[in-house]
């Protein structure tokens, strides 16, 4: 297998790690969070990924080879804060004492260093990771041998990331920096060229030089003007940000071994010094996870692969399991999307020893025999009777009920159960399998070709990987009970066996069931958006008096502040912020705030709903789009959706009610919308039992008028309702009274009175989510309706992370209790009604279910949607629903 060396962007590295971090400081006050975030990140060699040599690129003092090129190179550097530049040397000097390589020249910069490394790493067969985020190094990214490593985000950045961020290919990266230049390094690129047109540029003619010899055949003219000007800048700029490979060479691959001594307590002494006494005891109790040579499967976890390719053995193995035991299971398919993928083979474990692999459609030039998809089905419905154990147990089902229109049962989700132990956690298996094993899993990039899929994976390697997920599972089954029983979580594994596991079924259910859009609304919605678009921006060059990219935040910061002279807020290192905040704190300042406003409302309904959506609704015959609920997704508990997003949906724009307006019912169908009525804050007078809220609610009064008549009376109740709701809602997602004089424009001491004058009309409420913020500081965790849990990691976190964590975990109370009711209503409701043509569970939108329901059963249906609803549980107060049946979404309003 091939080795593997890790090149550190060291600055980078530790300048990422200084603003990644608090400011933390030793008892004698000196800063010491860039050099925990190196510790730490020392720690976790081995952890967060694996390699058999590893440098630190340094740059070397002085002017390099660029600045003679060009002499306003790096001349706008902004000046270090005193505390990063006080801890660099430290860091710099702690690499080479826990026994580390440096690589540095005179005359170049880390990042040729690193260029270096990586192409002469290359020519000696090396897999090269670079751990840095920075973009002047995207130039090297090479799939199969080099690519980056975000250590903050613990992501690859390969070249598909590379493509998704800029739209252009590694290759052409350098090309693609000489036209936009890099304002960091004051290096100019050409004048007037932003991102999209050098990437249409590169896209269009593949290199710089291709792009001048070429110059004829731009069709705008603007575009070609501007490259006649700046050519003789985008060759020397093209030169600036070329990378240089022949600096440096790795001759003694072996002197860039990890240290075979623990690098941290060769250093503790000095550790100890800055107080960093919790990285040796974490070192000292846990030992550290790096090998120098590639990891080899610890003891505990060798088992044994076994190839299931013959029907006879196939079920003789299954007839073998004892009744009543757990199976770990996993499929293997061609795409990530259940509605497209198709079925490769599958896995399953019953114990720790031994894992079986089920090939059954690979498809590559002498592949060996396979199992039919019929004895594979008889196979499945054998295991169905076992306790089945999956990670991600939607997909499989999606995968097996496409594939064999047979539904397979669930006993436990482990990527649940994780996700219940801590909803904040990365609960992937990969991660997990590090976490609780120290086991590194076989990559999927590292077996599958790109360009391919899982069905041309040669079937001997395919046993391997598949079997791997399916021992995995199994084992971190096992672990995670361990957990539960230690940590007193057995509440939450049984809510996952109640709910949350079986709730998987309802989510495949209604990504099955998609959604019916009404193209033509679509296509002219594009058509008048795209226009109106057109005229926003001929208003804001108006305004502007000059013509710049509207979606650059620096060139639009540099019009408003700079050349327009408006009140800027704080100027970042990236240059202004214009973010909406501040766009709406300029609102009365200058008439191109609104359009600036309009525009980008605009231009986000077309660029990531209207097109987005028309596109994949014209992929179907049927014109449904497909969405994906991920039940995983948010901390709260709340359902999110992605590809498409439909919950962000703008719900008080025109155009985004046109976009409802074109999700539609199919022939004989109307649209039924089932949404809570105030959930939020009828949870509110559950919990506190607050006198005046209770008995509002119980005598179905108007939440929001009441409120108005306890503050402002009974004569000024029906004026000062909307600021009753602003309030009434703003206490739960945390609001103080900056942020309610904000958001009503008034003045914070008025709505400071509003407040007080709250909490003195409903007296309960005040104590109670106080007891809330008293909870969490004391358990780091709040509770919702079911017991789930959200946990908070108080012991890193600054005084304003801290303030977060009590505004998250109050409105957590609430809105998770939110989503634990209408999980339990989707799930009754799925029950009942998932064999019956007549209703389909369709979206679900926060505290909104809609329902696609046959019209002659509408008034039947609806009414018993509302009462199981209503009745799901029994709270202090009662929980009441609206109903509403349309045409199309819009019409549920």
């Amino acid at each position: 297998m091939r080795k593997t060396i890790t090149i550190i962007d060291t600055f980078g590295f530790l300048f990422r790690s200084y603003y990644a971090l608090p400011p933390l400081k030793s008892k004698d006050g000196f800063p010491t969070g860039l050099l925990t975030g190196f510790m730490n990140f020392i720690a976790n060699i081995g952890k967060d990924f694996q390699t058999d040599y590893l440098v630190f690129a340094l740059d070397s003092k002085g002017d390099t080879f660029r600045n003679e090129l060009f002499d306003q190179y790096k001349a706008n550097r902004q000046e270090v804060p005193e505390d990063l530049l006080r801890q660099l040397p430290i860091a710099i000097e702690w690499v080479e004492k826990m026994g580390f390589k440096t690589a540095s020249k005179v005359g170049f910069e880390a990042d040729d260093i690193i260029a270096s490394i990586a192409f002469d790493a290359k020519q000696k067969d090396l897999e090269v990771r670079i751990v840095s985020h920075d973009k002047d190094l995207y130039q090297l990214i090479d799939d199969d041998t080099i690519y980056l490593f975000d250590p903050i985000k613990k992501s690859i950045i390969n070249e598909d990331k590379c493509i998704e961020k800029f739209g252009v290919t590694p290759k052409q990266f350098t090309d693609y920096q000489a036209l936009i230049g890099d304002s960091a390094d004051n290096i100019p690129g050409v004048k007037g060229i932003g991102a999209k047109t050098a990437e249409a540029l590169i896209k269009e003619f593949g290199t710089l030089d291709n792009i001048y010899n070429n110059l004829e055949n731009i069709e705008k003219a603007r575009w070609k003007t501007l490259l006649e000007t700046g050519k003789e800048m985008a060759f020397i700029s093209k030169q600036l940000v070329t990378l240089k490979v022949d600096c440096h060479a790795i001759e003694e691959i072996e002197h860039f071994e990890l240290p075979k001594e623990n690098p941290i307590l060769k250093i503790a002494d000095t550790l100890i010094e800055f107080d960093l006494n919790r990285i040796i005891d974490r070192v000292n109790k846990e030992g550290l996870n790096y090998k120098t040579q590639i990891p080899k499967k610890v003891e505990s976890f060798q088992f044994e692969t076994i190839l299931l390719n013959e029907k006879n053995r196939l079920f003789e193995v299954i007839s073998s399991i004892k009744e009543d035991s757990f199976v770990a299971f996993d499929t293997e398919t061609t795409d990530i999307d259940a509605n497209n993928a198709k079925i490769v083979g599958f896995s399953f474990a019953y114990d720790d020893k031994k894992a079986y692999y089920v090939p059954i459609s690979h498809f590559y030039l002498g592949v060996l025999e396979q199992i039919s998809l019929e004895d594979a089905k008889e196979a499945l419905k054998l295991l169905n009777n076992f306790k089945l154990i999956a990670q991600n147990f939607k997909y499989d089902y999606q995968i097996i009920k496409n594939n064999f229109d047979l539904e397979m049962n669930i006993y436990a989700d482990t990527m649940l159960m994780s996700w219940l132990i801590d909803p904040s956690s990365k609960i992937g298996l990969d991660f997990v399998a590090q976490k609780y094993f120290n086991h590194t899993m076989i990559a999927f990039k590292d077996i599958v070709k790109k360009g391919e899929n899982f069905s041309s994976v040669e079937i001997e390697k395919a046993a391997l990987y598949a079997s791997e997920d399916a021992i995995i599972t199994y084992k971190l089954y096992f672990k995670l009970l361990e957990l539960f029983k230690e940590e007193k979580l057995e509440h939450l594994l049984e809510l996952g066996k109640s709910l949350e596991f079986e709730f998987t079924k309802v989510l495949a259910n209604m990504e099955a069931n998609g959604v019916k859009i009404d193209i033509k609304i679509l296509e002219e919605l594009k058509v008048k958006n795209a226009s109106y678009i057109q005229s926003l921006t001929k208003e804001i060059y108006t305004q502007a008096q000059c013509e710049f990219n509207i979606n650059s935040p620096k060139q639009l910061g540099e019009i408003l502040f700079d050349k327009l002279s408006l009140k800027a807020s704080k100027k970042t290192k990236s240059g202004y912020s214009t973010n909406e905040m501040v766009l709406q704190s300029l609102y009365e300042e200058h008439n191109i705030v609104p359009l600036l406003l309009n525009y980008r409302e605009a231009y986000k309904l077309q660029s990531t709903y209207i097109e987005p959506l028309l596109q994949l609704a014209l992929q179907t015959n049927d014109n449904r789009i497909y969405t994906s609920f991920l039940q995983t997704g948010t901390a709260t508990g709340r359902l999110s959706s992605k590809n498409p997003n439909l919950q962000n949906i703008p719900v008080k724009s025109e155009a985004g009610a046109q976009i409802r307006s074109a999700f539609i019912p199919k022939e004989g169908y109307s649209l039924v919308g089932i949404d809570y009525s105030q959930i939020e804050l009828r949870l509110l007078a559950h919990f506190s039992n607050d006198e005046a809220l209770v008995e509002a609610f119980n005598n179905n009064l108007d939440i929001h008028r009441q409120t108005a008549v306890k503050i402002f009376g009974e004569e000024q109740a029906d004026s000062k309702r909307a600021i009753a709701k602003s309030i009434n809602f703003g206490l739960l997602y945390g609001m103080g009274s900056r942020k309610l004089a904000d958001t009503l424009k008034i003045d914070p001491k008025e709505a400071k009175g509003y407040i007080q004058a709250y909490f003195e009309a409903f007296k309960s409420v005040k104590d109670y989510l106080k007891s809330i913020e008293d909870f969490i500081l004391q358990n780091c965790y709040v509770e919702t309706l079911l017991k789930r849990r959200r946990v908070f990691d108080f012991d890193s976190a600054n005084g304003m992370q801290k303030a977060a964590f009590l505004r998250e975990g109050v409105n957590t109370k609430f809105q998770g209790s939110a989503a634990d009711l209408i999980k339990l209503s989707m799930l009754k409701i799925w029950e009942k009604y998932k064999n019956n043509n007549d209703i389909k569970m369709l979206l679900q939108i926060h505290d909104e279910l809609i329902f696609e329901v046959k019209n002659e059963r509408i008034d039947e249906i609806t009414n018993d949607l509302v009462n199981i609803m209503e009745n799901i549980v029994k709270l202090n107060i009662p929980l009441k629903v609206s109903k509403n049946v349309g045409k199309s979404w819009q019409e549920l309003k």
